[in-house]
């Protein structure tokens, strides 16, 4: 019994070390449009996301890339008006009027 608690346990940190996390990129790097800001920022297939893609329309090939929800463009980075409370974010479609930003990258302003 205590041989299967230390695997599982071992087992579980392991895979907490070797899942990658989003990491920030600098917002110069940004070569799709305007940094976004969103109010949350989400896998695809979460359900909030998944609803708002599917009552769209929207097909994608990836459903574990992130998207932003609720997201607007900033223009000026470091003046003022250009700084976001939210989640920044470089995204490849932000076509969707605000709604969801799709393929997106966390970015450090």
């Amino acid at each position: 019994m205590q041989f299967k608690l230390v695997f599982v346990s071992a087992a579980l940190a392991t895979l907490a070390v070797a899942t990658p996390a989003p990491r920030n990129e600098p917002a110069s790097s940004c070569t799709t449009g305007a940094i976004q800001c969103c109010n949350t920022v989400e896998s695809a297939d979460s359900a909030s996301a998944a609803t708002i893609i599917s009552s769209l329309g929207i097909v994608l090939q990836d459903v574990n890339a992130l998207v932003g929800l609720t997201c607007s463009p900033i223009t000026v980075i470091g003046a003022s008006g250009g700084s976001c409370s939210a989640q920044a974010v470089c995204c490849e479609d932000n076509s969707f009027g605000g709604l969801i930003s799709i393929g997106c990258v966390p970015v450090t302003l």
